[in-house]
């Protein structure tokens, strides 16, 4: 009889390792937008994922050290706002904390069941969260799309080693 022996430590990662190796892969930028019934929040991310096309789900990251994760935990539905490749000031000022991401020059407006959508974006989809996963210290949004938009033909912001490209 074979016998496997699993070491009862489980091995350490080093978090730069892990931030180094994620550098070199490639993502789209999305802004994610909601408001829970204190005013408008938003983050930059580059964690969207397509889940399922039956029905429709999607699934992107935040920290909960974020200062919108308790108001993206608290709200029903949220927006994810795609970004041009000519957006990257837009990119940073989500990305940035202690500002207010909704000030000029943002210009925002609201979808008629009160989201905050960023306007002159590539595409946006309006989702509803269906379920918020553990990770961590990530939560994972795992939303329904209920509504889209999108201008063909712009070319999408992408983040890859840490800088802002486009294609």
């Amino acid at each position: 009889m074979l016998t496997i022996t699993v070491p009862s430590y489980a091995p350490v990662y080093a978090p730069d390792r892990f931030k180094q190796v994620f550098r070199r892969y490639p993502a789209g930028v999305v802004v994610v937008t909601a408001d829970s019934g204190r005013g408008p929040v938003g983050f930059t991310a580059t964690s969207l994922t397509s889940l399922s096309l039956d029905p429709p789900l999607v699934s992107y990251g935040i920290g909960v050290a974020a200062s919108s994760w308790p108001h993206v935990e608290a709200a029903a539905s949220t927006v994810v706002n795609f970004l041009g490749a000519e957006q990257e000031s837009l990119a940073r000022t989500f990305a940035t904390s202690g500002i207010d991401r909704f000030a000029a020059p943002t210009a925002w407006r609201r979808l008629p069941e009160g989201e905050p959508v960023l306007d002159g974006v590539a595409g946006w989809l309006r989702l509803e969260t269906e379920r918020i996963v553990p990770a961590g210290d990530h939560r994972i949004v795992i939303a329904r799309v209920t509504e889209s938009w999108l201008d063909e033909g712009r070319a999408p912001l992408l983040f890859h080693d840490g800088a802002y490209h486009s294609l």
